[in-house]
């Protein structure tokens, strides 16, 4: 009966989190970022283009520089990439949500943490993360205990 009641108070505190959450500064702003992507239609014209040059991409890779089509589909990726990458909206969404993730993977090493130092927590790039959380397997070289 512990078990289930210490279960029961562990989901509690997790709705209070995830209220928590929805009621942040953020997530609001990620939630309007999101709204106003969705809305704006050149925006969206902008990912379907990327969706159809990323499919043809996709099927050159398979062949590499063999491909009849390489060098005009490679071109043609680069050239949607810059336009989805130079749309404030999408450039705003994308900042928004790198924002919220990195809120999320706050959350979730205090959450580790506060459980055992040792617990692996993924937060992203491993390259670029400072600390693993221990038992990383490189023998302590990237300064986890």
């Amino acid at each position: 009966m512990i078990t289930t009641l210490e279960h029961v108070s562990v989901l509690e505190e997790t709705d209070g989190l995830i209220g928590m959450l929805k009621h942040s500064d953020v997530f609001e702003h990620y939630r309007n970022m999101r709204d106003k992507l969705a809305k704006d239609q050149e925006a969206q014209s902008l990912i379907r283009d990327f969706v159809k040059v990323r499919e043809k991409y996709d099927e050159v890779q398979r062949f590499g520089k063999y491909h009849p089509d390489y060098k005009q589909v490679i071109q043609n990726m680069m050239d949607i990439k810059r336009d989805v990458d130079l749309n404030d909206t999408i450039a705003s969404y994308k900042k928004a949500e790198e924002q919220m993730e990195h809120l999320l993977n706050e959350i979730s090493l205090e959450i580790a943490r506060a459980v055992s130092d040792s617990i692996k927590v993924p937060t992203g790039n491993p390259f670029f993360d400072r600390g693993c959380g221990g038992g990383c397997g490189t023998g302590g070289k990237c300064g986890c205990h």
